[in-house]
């Protein structure tokens, strides 16, 4: 089998959640246990994996869904207790004492609050805590969605306190052959984990100045009472401003500090 086939044969569970998430609209509860199915299959039969490995494999993932969910308990139930104690009221009258133009909230809600929280938590927690605060702001519901899930966008490379890079890259790319490499031109793992920090806050850095534009210009366009993208244009200066009051400081950090603050520090200074 082809280097092609295999790659696309094991992108097919992920290829499978989306047609029946996405496609045929299958609740999640049903939707994924199939999707488990056919990995565990494609993995026995395809690549030969044992039932040992599956077994093993089987648990992480059980863990670290455990993991996230405990994430996204903590981030509903901070949400639940705010409303219940007022929090939430006084966010909103914080924010329309900033702006009352849903475009600005955007950006800083969306863009600067969210991505402070991806920072700090990750795993999708910014959906869940900035898309509700949207709807309290009296944004319409799937705006608040589709701009949640673009917050999961810069900031989630170092989200997490650098999490993606600090055990991605760990457990991605620490073998005995790179290893060989890198001592071969004199270069600790470490020194090579900084590399690839540098270069992904400077390339994410440079998309991620754009982000508030495309936001406020979705938002708009589809939600927008014209249906309007120069509605979204006309506040440019200030979404690219927005966007470099994250990313500029985002970029130094990561190319400075390493993987741990970009996104933390970034937002904090934008906000």
């Amino acid at each position: 089998m082809s280097l092609g086939v295999q790659a696309l044969v094991a992108v097919t569970p992920i290829l499978l959640a989306g047609v029946l998430l996405v496609g045929f609209r299958v609740a999640a509860k049903y939707a994924m246990p199939l999707v488990y199915v056919a990995a565990v299959a494609l993995a026995w039969g395809i690549w030969r994996v044992d039932f040992q490995r599956i077994a093993a494999s089987t648990v992480q993932g059980l863990f670290v869904t455990f993991d996230i969910l405990l994430i996204i308990f903590g981030a509903i139930l901070l949400l639940k207790t705010l409303e219940r104690s007022g929090g939430v009221a006084a966010i909103r009258r914080s924010f329309h004492g900033i702006s009352d133009d849903r475009r600005v909230q955007v950006v800083i809600i969306a863009w600067l609050f969210g991505s402070f929280i991806e920072g700090a938590a990750g795993f999708g927690t910014p959906a869940a805590v900035a898309a509700p605060l949207m709807v309290a702001l009296g944004f319409p519901a799937a705006a608040a969605v589709m701009i949640g899930m673009m917050i999961q966008s810069t900031a989630v490379t170092f989200g997490a306190v650098g999490t993606p890079i600090l055990i991605g890259v760990q457990e991605g790319l620490a073998s005995p052959e790179l290893a060989a490499r890198l001592s071969a031109v004199g270069l600790s793992f470490e020194a090579y984990r900084q590399v690839i920090t540098a270069y992904a806050a400077c390339l994410h850095g440079i998309t991620g100045t754009l982000i508030p534009t495309l936001m406020v210009v979705m938002m708009t366009r589809f939600f927008g009472v014209n249906r309007s993208w120069t509605e979204g244009l006309s506040i440019l200066p200030f979404a690219i401003f927005g966007g470099l009051a994250f990313t500029v400081p985002y970029t130094l950090t990561g190319v400075l500090l390493g993987p741990e603050f970009p996104s933390l520090l970034g937002a904090a200074v934008g906000l």
